[in-house]
Order: structure tokens, then C-alpha cells, then sequence
């Protein structure tokens, strides 16, 4: 697994600080729905409604929407694939590994994008902005941080009620 980012720790740029605690949330986020039991994936522990498959899709959705069809500006077939009915889905047949396949590609396609760019730079005008400027890498980086962290927390309670490994 991928070690925590402590802040004393020497980076080369602002880039690299969040790619390295995007890449730690995202492997955290792996490592808890790896431990769960095959019956626990398709299982909702919470009154939302949400189970750990669901969970792992949404998050490879949030850095398609904000990555791809956001800041590329590129035309996505499915920026909100994640939801059927207004809540998140999974498809009976996608499994454990599917999934983790796909967030972990969605992530090499997000550092690769932010390799290729400037924190500075503005994302390209499109869909995803609602009628708003586009945001700077910067910012859209910001909330992918925030997203993984909060929903990481999410997991952790899940997995306790599971019996299964909390917390770093």
C-alpha cells in the first residue's frame, strides 16, 4: 500500500503533494474493499443506502467528471454512469476486480493529465462547469483530495461494522 504523505516529507512541487495524497487515498480506498468479504461488497451497512462497490465506482466517476469531461473539456459517453434511479450502481456482473482495475486506470489518466499541466491552468469551457468559468487545475485537485478523503472516512465506518481493518 501506498504510505501516508506526512507533510514532512520533501517534495519536489505542489503537484507532486497532491498526486501523492490522491494516490494514497486511492489505495487506501482499495485496500479497505480488498479486505472486505466477497458478501460485503454488495452489502449496505448505513441507512444511505451505499455499499463498497458503489463507492469505488463513484470515485472512479468523480475523477472521470472532474479530470476528463471537466478540466479536458473532452466529451465523456457516461459522466454520471455512477447513478441509476439517483443513487449510486453497480452492475450485478462488475466485480471486485473490474472495479479497482478501472479506479486505478481513472487515476494513471488523472496523473498523467496533471503531469502534462500547471496547477495555474484553467480547465477547458464545457458541460461539466454548469454555466460557470472553468476552474484551475488547482482547485478541481482540491476537491479530488477532499472527495477521497471524506468518502475514505465513509469506508472506514463500513469496514468497522464489517469487522474488517479501520483507520491508517
Amino acid at each position: 500500500m501506498t504510505s501516508f504523505p506526512e507533510p514532512t516529507i520533501p517534495t519536489g512541487s505542489r503537484t507532486e503533494v497532491f498526486l501523492r495524497y490522491l494516490d494514497y487515498f486511492r489505495e487506501s480506498m482499495v485496500a479497505k474493499v480488498s479486505a472486505l468479504d466477497e458478501s460485503e461488497l454488495r452489502r449496505s451497512r448505513l441507512p444511505s443506502g451505499w455499499t463498497p462497490l458503489e463507492l469505488l465506482t463513484h470515485l472512479r466517476h468523480v475523477e472521470l467528471r472532474w479530470i476528463e469531461w471537466g478540466f479536458e473539456g473532452r466529451t465523456v459517453a457516461e459522466p454520471w454512469g455512477d447513478r441509476r434511479d439517483d443513487r449510486w450502481y453497480v452492475a450485478p456482473d462488475e466485480t471486485r476486480d473490474d472495479l479497482v482495475a478501472a479506479l486505478r486506470a481513472q487515476g494513471a489518466h488523472t496523473s498523467a493529465v496533471v503531469s502534462a499541466h500547471d496547477l495555474a491552468e484553467i480547465g477547458a469551457p464545457g458541460p461539466r462547469w454548469n454555466g460557470a468559468d472553468p476552474a484551475s487545475l488547482e482547485r478541481v485537485l482540491f476537491h479530488l483530495v477532499q472527495e477521497y478523503a471524506r468518502h475514505l472516512g465513509h469506508l472506514d465506518v463500513v469496514t468497522e461494522l464489517a469487522g474488517d481493518p479501520t483507520g491508517e
